[in-house]
């Protein structure tokens, strides 16, 4: 699939202590801290960690040094065929990490303004995609969809816009998800960390993100003027957030911690560019409806109201194609006003026969469990109208792991008989009546 290269829409990265847009007065402390905490002496060393491009952060120890807050250690170290000075903390820098340290542990790499990083979401939008037919079709293809899914599938992704896939359990809603967040392709930037209001906010996290190499800058080369891109962000495939029962109101606010009194973004806002899956709507602590009145401006406006220990809140970007999965008929947990919101309604239904069966040769196949015509008779004549010939996605991946268990228990080679049939069916279904406790 053709990936976006990287510079395309990347972050330009700052050739001056301005351009990084932050108070001096927190470029200071965050410096300090950073040497304090990463025993950093080289500017080389300060730059990588502040992820800043090396003459900024020159000019950053020079305004330091200035202050009196660092002092040149006097000998020149070679580093990577260059002499750079070493530089130490004086009694008055050490004071001052540890005062501001005191006041929030983050150090590290420099945080990137809201109002930057609002920029940077507008250029690489998830609304901006371009989504085809065969871009969509080369992301399923391993699927065994109905014909007319991918016509509805596709202009909802390419507009970037909220969808609702309910149906029976059991018919690939999840699947398709993880479908249309391979479809997507390209690549993003996203932040360490933002700025709002003095405040740092850790957007970047491994668990969800997966950075791809950078090509980082040789820091050592004191004449290099920056990165191919800002190095205040990792280049990222577009993320993807899959919750499920467990997702409740509080993890889509901002989570403060009171020993680093540092924030990390809420789930929603590390999938900016990407895609939030709310799977099995129906099934968390939350009534649905609740969950989608929280998703109201976000959807209809994007953005997103957060707010801070203080209580002052403010907007950031909200730029997610969120797709909504339930096993319930929409009526049943939406009302209308919630409904409306949500722009794209798909029903995932079971396969037909047909489909059914080309899922059942193609599982079957990857397997390695050889066909046999008696036993899919025995199952599509016997089995299947004991339960009015109701077919699923999920069957013959489990009918067909049942009966690869029971041969290799049985010692026989894989093999698929209607007696083989009948075991692994009765482990479908619980049978009906009623328990004697």
């Amino acid at each position: 699939m053709n990936m976006q290269p990287i510079g395309t829409g990347a972050p330009q990265s700052p050739r001056s202590l301005d351009a990084v847009g932050l108070p001096p007065v927190m470029m200071r402390d965050i410096a300090l801290k950073t040497i304090f905490r990463m025993n950093a002496r080289l500017v080389s060393e300060i730059a990588a960690a502040l992820r800043l491009p090396v003459n900024v952060t020159q000019d950053l120890v020079d305004l330091l040094r200035g202050q009196k807050l660092i002092e040149a250690m006097g000998t020149l170290n070679a580093t990577g065929g260059a002499s750079e000075m070493p530089y130490q903390l004086t009694d008055a820098g050490r004071a001052r990490a540890l005062d501001a340290l005191a006041q929030s542990e983050y150090f590290g790499a420099m945080p990137v303004p809201l109002s930057d990083y609002r920029m940077q979401v507008a250029r690489q939008s998830v609304r901006n995609m371009a989504m085809t037919r065969d871009r969509l079709h080369a992301a399923m293809g391993h699927l065994v969809l109905p014909p007319a899914l991918i016509g509805q599938l596709g202009p909802a992704i390419g507009a970037g816009r909220s969808i609702l896939m309910y149906g029976p359990p059991g018919n690939g809603k999840s699947s398709i998800s993880n479908g249309i967040r391979d479809a997507f392709g390209d690549r993003v930037y996203v932040p360490c960390a933002i700025e709002y209001g003095g405040q740092v906010i850790t957007v970047y996290d491994p668990v969800i993100h997966t950075s791809i190499n950078e090509a980082p800058e040789a820091t050592s080369a004191l004449r290099r003027t920056g990165n191919r891109f800002d190095a205040r962000y990792l280049c990222c495939e577009r993320p993807t957030v899959v919750t499920g029962g467990e997702l409740s109101l509080d993890m889509l606010d901002l989570v403060y911690n009171p020993v680093s009194r540092t924030y990390q973004a809420p789930l929603q806002l590390k999938a900016t560019g990407g895609i939030f899956i709310v799977d099995d709507l129906g099934r968390q602590a939350e009534p649905p409806q609740k969950l989608v009145n929280r998703w109201i401006v976000p959807l209809e406006e994007g953005r997103d109201i957060l707010a801070l220990q203080s209580g002052e809140k403010f907007e950031v970007p909200f730029d997610t194609l969120v797709i909504f999965s339930t096993n319930f008929h929409p009526a049943e947990i939406f009302d209308q006003a919630a409904l409306r919101r949500i722009f794209y309604k798909i029903r995932i239904d079971g396969p037909s026969q047909e489909d059914f069966l080309k899922i059942f040769a193609l599982v079957a196949r990857k397997k390695k469990m050889p066909l046999d015509q008696a036993a899919l008779i025995h199952l599509l004549k016997v089995k299947y109208p004991s339960i009015d010939n109701v077919y699923a996605n999920y069957q013959p991946v489990f009918l067909i792991d049942q009966i690869i268990s029971i041969c290799e228990f049985e010692g026989i080679p894989y093999q698929m008989t209607p007696e083989l049939i009948d075991r692994a069916w009765d482990n479908m279904f619980v049978r009906e009546g009623s328990v004697t406790r």
